[in-house]
């Protein structure tokens, strides 16, 4: 079998990561056949090695954030957190769109939530929470 392409990925979210970050994450992880980093900061320590003062202003925030989306092959947007979260998570679509990266869209996790329409106009697509479905628009999108 050939070599795997590692997939580098940042998964737009909100600092308190609540339940659908883990939750991807762990679909992620246990694709089968895929691989990928993520470039997402880590739940324990959202900040960490960012170099950051201790009085995080929005612009050092944007550039950490630009930092981790820079050198990545696609951007994961879990819609469901964009009612919550939209200042930072548009930021992170703004950040996205100004370096090229696909966005890919996945829809809330409950059916009765309609994707966001920044979400889904700045997406190269919205797929569902379904592992294969995810996996294939990263492998078709990324750069």
């Amino acid at each position: 079998m050939p070599t795997l392409k590692t997939y580098d990925i940042f998964i737009s979210h909100a600092w308190k990561y609540g339940e659908d970050y883990d939750r991807l994450v762990r679909l992620l992880n246990n694709a089968n056949n895929f691989s990928f980093r993520n470039y997402s900061a880590p739940s324990e320590k959202p900040l960490q090695n960012l170099n950051l003062s201790p009085a995080h202003t929005s612009q050092e925030i944007l550039s950490a954030i630009e930092r981790k989306i820079a050198p990545v092959n696609a951007v994961l947007v879990i819609s469901g957190m964009y009612y919550n979260h939209r200042e930072w998570m548009q930021k992170e679509i703004e950040i996205a769109q100004r370096y090229n990266k696909p966005i890919i869209a996945i829809r809330p996790w409950s059916m009765l939530s309609p994707t966001p329409k920044a979400i889904s106009d700045a997406s190269k697509t919205v797929v569902h929470w379904n592992t294969q479905s995810i996996v294939d628009a990263i492998r078709e999108y990324s750069l």
